[in-house]
């Protein structure tokens, strides 16, 4: 213990020391893989990491915190964390220590080591999910982040990373996800034509963002509107407030035709202005609260009675 009462170790003075090197390995794929951890790093993404920690281990779960590492200054700023961080290794290093251990330039006083979240995709259907988004061949760390922080946002029950997508634990995703990354769960490495199939087997709809589609975003969510209040005597080709899995493609070329071919139906975000069109993050915003609205409005609805 140090003056303050705060856990000290001294090899977190020194930024070559083994422990500071085993913990900055993480920010490569290879020890994340051999290893199964990956970095939190900043306030922001550990506060939600040890809070996700305490409300599995108070249920009884394995908890998903391995160690904090903070500064004094970071503490001072941010006293929550010693009790948050309360059961759970921790230790106060300095900020050359904690500059060799981020993955970021400037790094923001406190970083965790977390085992890695990602679940089956049966576990995802097994709980009756209503929204969920599909992230096939996107490769850029920044844009899987945002994206899964949009699907949060809009409440969302899963996101789907296809095999050949970015690594979500890459420290870029984790930070993009603004601490999202706890919140939902997350299945990696899936076959795209096998989780469109597994949804629609279950009554999901399947439907592709895609620029050149068929059907209209504002379109459906017109006729959703007009349902709502005239009832089923209108007619909707597709009806955005039944549960739905989004495809959204790779930044570059979009979605492939065989992507494409998965799904019911192919859905473009209108865009009214001179821009060629949207980007990943911005269209997955649009797509997923386009669907959340219509359920949760539908859902709001069906709770009306009347006396």
């Amino acid at each position: 213990m140090n003056e303050t009462g705060r856990p000290q170790d001294d090899s977190l003075s020194n930024p070559r020391a083994d422990r500071v090197r085993k913990v900055a390995q993480l920010a490569g794929r290879p020890a994340r893989l051999k290893r199964e951890q990956f970095l939190a790093e900043g306030p922001q993404a550990v506060r939600e990491a040890l809070t996700l920690h305490r409300k599995r281990l108070a249920a009884g779960e394995q908890g998903i915190v391995e160690e904090v590492y903070a500064s004094e200054s970071c503490l001072d700023r941010y006293p929550e964390f010693e009790e948050l961080a309360e059961g759970t290794p921790a230790y106060i290093a300095t900020d050359e220590v904690l500059a060799a251990m981020a993955d970021t330039v400037t790094p923001q006083g406190i970083l965790a080591v977390c085992r890695f979240l990602d679940v089956g995709i049966e576990e995802v259907l097994d709980g009756g999910p209503r929204l969920i988004a599909v992230l096939c061949q996107v490769r850029d760390p920044g844009n899987a982040g945002t994206v899964l922080r949009a699907a949060d946002a809009a409440g969302a029950d899963a996101v789907v990373l296809t095999g050949s997508s970015v690594d979500i634990y890459n420290p870029k995703a984790v930070r993009s996800t603004a601490g999202s990354i706890f919140h939902l769960p997350v299945v990696l490495g899936a076959d795209a034509a096998e989780v469109a199939a597994a949804c629609r087997a279950r009554g999901i709809g399947v439907l592709a963002a895609d620029g050149y589609g068929d059907l209209n975003l504002d379109t459906l969510q017109d006729e959703n509107a007009a349902r709502r209040t005239a009832g089923s005597a209108v007619e909707s080709v597709y009806g955005l407030e039944r549960p739905t899995v989004w495809l959204f493609g790779n930044e570059a070329q979009g979605l492939s035709e065989e992507e494409l071919a998965l799904a019911d139906h192919r859905v473009a975000v209108p865009v009214y202005g001179a821009a060629e069109s949207l980007n990943l993050g911005t269209a997955a915003t649009v797509c997923l609260y386009a669907s959340a609205r219509a359920q949760n409005e539908t859902h709001a609805g069906s709770q009306i009675t009347t006396g």
